[in-house]
């Protein structure tokens, strides 16, 4: 999923992110544009998602880095009410239809979790117009 050559951006230790809790929201540039994506970890994995429901492009936690359902199963669109695989970002309910959240590659490495920009979601661009650093 990442291009080759895109350098990690660091998201934050891997301490930070609780099983099941509340979501790192980091703001991407997807196709050039400004979008939010989030990263959460479920059943042990850390998984990254651009923060737009499927049935219609709106972000979708309830409270902010909030997306599980009560039972806390299912990334939940907290407008439409579709609801999605955390470990796949699949359509399991609602009007997702057979529709996917669109996924950004993480890994953890060395205790922190770190994204892979690609070709289509970028950094987004801090107020002097220069992306984040990355890691050495």
């Amino acid at each position: 999923m990442a291009e080759a050559g895109s350098r990690p951006v660091r998201l934050c230790a891997s301490a930070e992110l609780a099983e099941k809790g509340r979501a790192l929201l980091f703001d991407v540039l997807q196709w050039r544009e400004p979008a939010r994506a989030f990263a959460l970890r479920f059943e042990g994995r850390v998984v990254a998602y651009l923060n737009r429901c499927v049935h219609v492009p709106a972000e979708m936690d309830w409270q902010p880095g909030e997306f599980l359902d009560s039972r806390q199963e299912f990334i939940l669109c907290a407008t439409h009410g579709a609801e999605y695989e955390p470990l796949t970002g699949r359509c399991a309910g609602g009007p997702c239809g057979r529709g996917s959240l669109t996924a950004l590659d993480v890994r953890e490495q060395g205790g922190a979790v770190y994204w892979y920009p690609s070709r289509d979601t970028r950094p987004a661009l801090d107020d002097e117009g220069s992306a984040p650093e990355s890691p050495p």
